[in-house]
């Protein structure tokens, strides 16, 4: 196969003039009727999902759910045991992994330690022929969105994790792919460099306008980023919606409880309302007698004790710049996350009253 070279659709290679935002070699993804077994174990329930093409979902879920299992298979790195994957419109299901046009960057930088940074990141370039001086170019343009044009001639070794991850990435977008796969990409870095990175990431994807599938465990990530998250549990997708439905329009309480802070304390439900510290609450899925609702820390105020239905003592309060987060423990030992102005400052120990706003809540049956 002789040497070709890629097209430029700006000064950045990687840059297209789109007028929709999406990136022209951008890909919806579907997966449909996605089953996968090991031996006994089924770890994937006939799972449908559709990404549009540019979009940014999510695949959110505690370990062991089947978020990674189902980007593997999107990958081609597993095969499922039924059920299709499209990238658009067309069925992969039978292509091998590297005939998918897939960039994936895990959570491990997988870079070659004896290769500079520009030549990891012209990798992929290289493996398809392309000319050398049009693969450095593209390899130093893709180093140029992630902010390492001017490491591009050092070694793996002398750069920090968060600056390794960004080679991988660079190294996943250089062949624009049609679809862009991040395993848990942030995990490894520490909390500063986490968020750093994962608000560049996202910068980036609205940037290209690529496709991007992102797995994490962590609900903070997830809500950030993303513009529409699928929240998976135990093999099955329980809601696919935008962060703000997920948090304010739960479906189940599966994803109330997983989806944001909630405080879990009992009422009893007669059908649309739950009574909770006498006062009536709407409840967002219907449901009667004794549950546990699921309190979010922004709907609890703080009140004077007296008469107040509940009061209890403060365990902590936490400054969170503009607003504390203040958890009590109720006389009857349940512990309860109050969000309020930084102005108020409770100390330790401090008794205080609780109430409840009457936005609707989740529940679930008591445990």
């Amino acid at each position: 196969m002789s040497d070709i070279a890629l097209p430029r659709t700006a000064e950045n290679s990687l840059l297209a003039d789109r007028s929709d935002g999406t990136a022209p070699f951008s890909s919806s993804v579907q997966f449909d009727g996605i089953v996968k077994s090991y031996g006994r174990t089924q770890v994937l329930h006939g799972i449908d999902l559709d990404i549009a093409p540019g979009e940014f979902v999510s695949l959110l879920g505690p370990s062991g759910c089947g978020k990674t299992t189902l980007l593997r298979v999107l990958a081609g790195l597993e095969d499922a045991d039924g059920g299709a994957v499209l990238l658009g419109g067309r069925d992969v299901s039978g292509v091998p992994t590297n005939k998918r046009d897939l960039g994936m960057v895990f959570q491990s930088y997988s870079l070659f330690p004896h290769l500079r940074v520009v030549d990891n990141t012209a990798f992929g370039l290289r493996r398809r022929r392309v000319a050398t001086a049009e693969a450095r170019k593209r390899a130093l343009d893709a180093l140029a969105l992630v902010g390492l044009e001017a490491h591009a001639d050092k070694y793996p070794h002398q750069l920090s994790g968060g600056q390794q991850q960004r080679v991988a990435l660079a190294r996943a977008l250089v062949t624009e792919p049609r679809v862009l796969l991040l395993d848990e990409p942030l995990s490894a870095l520490d909390a500063k460099v986490r968020v750093q990175l994962r608000d560049e990431i996202r910068r980036l994807q609205l940037r290209l306008g690529i496709t991007t599938v992102f797995v994490t465990h962590d609900q903070e990530e997830a809500l950030s980023v993303s513009d529409r998250i699928a929240v998976m549990n135990a093999g099955r997708i329980d809601q696919i919606g935008t962060p703000e439905e997920l948090y304010l329009r739960p479906a189940t309480a599966h994803v109330a409880a997983f989806v944001g802070l909630s405080s879990v304390v009992r009422g009893l439900a007669d059908g649309a309302t739950v009574r909770v510290w006498g006062a009536e609450i709407p409840l967002q899925i219907p449901a009667t007698g004794e549950v546990d609702v699921l309190l979010r820390p922004e709907n609890v105020r703080l009140v004077e004790p007296a008469g107040a239905a509940v009061t209890g003592s403060v365990e902590e309060s936490m400054f969170l710049g503009s607003m504390r987060r203040t958890l009590v423990r109720t006389e009857d030992g349940l512990l309860v996350r109050v969000q309020h102005s930084a102005r108020t400052h409770p100390q330790y120990g401090d008794l205080v009253g609780l109430a409840v706003d009457p936005e609707p809540v989740a529940v679930r049956q008591p445990q």
